[in-house]
């Protein structure tokens, strides 16, 4: 796990609707193009349902960060998205948090008495 003293603003990803393979392909890339340990975040506020595939990618996305030293975070799952995570297991793999303060208050203590400076970026 990266300290999250190397860990500066987080940068927010914010899908719609669906997390599909595209869409997660577009933040594997992000997560990729990055040089520096950082804290990515998918807000799962708007998204109603997640597919295979998708969760397929989502977890090669989380693999990307780890080899990159960087962290990934899921909060705000929707019920029926977070029953998916539940029943393959995956809310075991991952960092899931109800709200953004709350996964930055936990990985990034630091940030979290500051208002958060992220990056937001709309998948």
């Amino acid at each position: 796990m990266t300290s999250s003293h190397a860990i500066r603003h987080p940068i927010v990803f914010q899908p719609q609707t669906c997390l599909d393979e595209a869409t997660l392909a577009t933040i594997e890339q992000a997560i990729a193009q990055c040089d520096r340990p950082t804290l990515f975040a998918i807000d799962m506020s708007q998204v109603e349902l997640i597919d295979s595939p998708g969760l397929f990618t989502l977890v090669s996305a989380l693999r990307t960060a780890r080899e990159h030293g960087s962290r990934l975070t899921i909060y705000n799952l929707k019920s029926p998205v977070r029953v998916i995570f539940e029943i393959t297991q995956l809310d075991r793999i991952f960092e899931i948090f109800d709200t953004q303060e709350a996964a930055i208050a936990a990985i990034a203590p630091e940030l979290s008495s500051s208002s958060p400076n992220s990056d937001l970026a709309a998948a």
